[in-house]
């Protein structure tokens, strides 16, 4: 894959920007009856919000904006190595802190925000190790060499 006046995108920049294109995709899901089972609930935000992507994770305005946010983040980051990896370890940090907050707070109260499932749970715990995993893994013995 080519960028820009011939340049290669190395294997983080590649990971980074189809991370970012599965968040972009899944922000605009979000908004799609059908794909977001009892869409009529959603809210702009809150744990009220009966919404579920795939009928599976509860999502509100909010979260689906967060989404979205995210998707633009790794295409606009994957334009270069640094920001690749600071993607990828910084969002992974923060899909693991969701994943803690997610765990810690009452779904059903209004801390709740979001909002979160505990399916949402879990899948940030796997967004938050897979993240940092690849940020680490792909540019960990590859910096030295790019810094000569």
């Amino acid at each position: 894959m080519s960028r820009g006046a011939g340049r290669e995108m190395t294997a983080v920049q590649t990971a980074t920007a189809v991370v970012g294109a599965v968040f972009l995709l899944v922000g605009v899901l979000g908004f799609i009856p059908g794909i977001t089972t009892d869409y009529d609930t959603m809210e702009l935000a809150g744990h009220e919000s009966e919404a579920m992507l795939l009928g599976i994770f509860q999502v509100s305005v909010l979260h689906n904006v967060v989404h979205l946010a995210f998707g633009v983040a790794g295409l606009a980051m994957s334009r270069s190595i640094s920001g690749s990896r600071a993607f990828l370890i910084g969002g992974g940090v923060i899909y693991l802190l969701l994943f803690v907050y997610g765990l810690a707070i009452d779904h059903d109260s209004d801390a709740n925000f979001v909002p979160l499932n505990t399916a949402d749970d879990w899948l940030h715990l796997g967004l938050g190790v897979g993240m940092v995993a690849l940020g680490v893994a792909l540019t960990g013995s590859g910096r030295r060499r790019m810094e000569h």
